[in-house]
């Protein structure tokens, strides 16, 4: 793979350990409103949603299977799962090390609401790698699967999307990246990666998997 000019994170399950966290609160909590899915279900169409396209699915979902949710759903949710980040949170092995130790621009282009984003990054010690590249979908009218906040990041970063490096863990991230016309990395290193992400980020179309950042470490050392 050609070395790109800029790398642009993801968040949540590539920066931080955050989304087997999440995941595990959502369907405790989904589980007993009456809401179950399969594992390969909900990763798939859930997993890199903005929390508002994510949470009119749910509505969505509830509508037609003829259930109810509380009114204040996503705030019982929400705090749930802050309760847990603010005591659990950490950053994912190696992703400080790519992000200061990279060559060129690097930011951060994530589904969480920007106040939320800010917070992972502070409580992992990350944000001082990104400075002011830290970039939510909350700043763009369409959040992924659509390519809208990559462009956005790329822009930011003066960098041509064609030389941009994405790394997401999502198959909605991959899609984006893949969108906005970016190379992928397919990331598998988070805890709550499974058997099949590998698989799913190829048919979604990662250019490469990495199960580490160390794999990644290899393309910036590229001539």
């Amino acid at each position: 793979m050609e070395k790109p000019e800029a790398i642009i994170f993801d968040c949540d399950g590539v920066l931080v350990d955050s989304e087997v966290i999440a995941i595990a609160v959502e369907r405790e909590h989904l589980s007993t409103w009456g809401l179950v899915y399969d594992d390969e279900e909900y990763l798939s169409r859930f997993v890199g949603l903005h929390n508002r396209d994510y949470h009119a699915a749910l509505r969505q979902d509830a509508h037609d299977r003829r259930m109810d949710l509380p009114e204040n759903f996503p705030a019982i949710i929400q705090a749930a799962i802050w309760t847990r980040f603010e005591a659990e949170l950490s950053a994912i092995d190696g992703a400080l090390d790519l992000a200061t130790g990279f060559d060129g621009p690097v930011a951060v282009a994530s589904s969480s609401e920007r106040d939320k984003l800010h917070r992972k990054l502070e409580l992992t010690g990350l944000a001082p790698a990104f400075g002011a590249h830290v970039y939510s979908a909350d700043l763009v009218a369409n959040g992924k699967p659509a390519p809208d906040l990559f462009l956005y990041a790329a822009d930011k970063l003066r960098t041509p999307p064609a030389r941009c490096l994405v790394i997401e863990d999502s198959e909605n991230g991959v899609r984006a990246g893949r969108a906005a016309g970016m190379t992928v990395a397919g990331f598998t290193g988070g805890a709550h990666a499974d058997r099949g992400l590998a698989a799913r980020l190829e048919a979604a179309g990662a250019h490469m998997i990495a199960a580490s950042f160390s794999e990644i470490i290899q393309i910036d050392k590229a001539p």
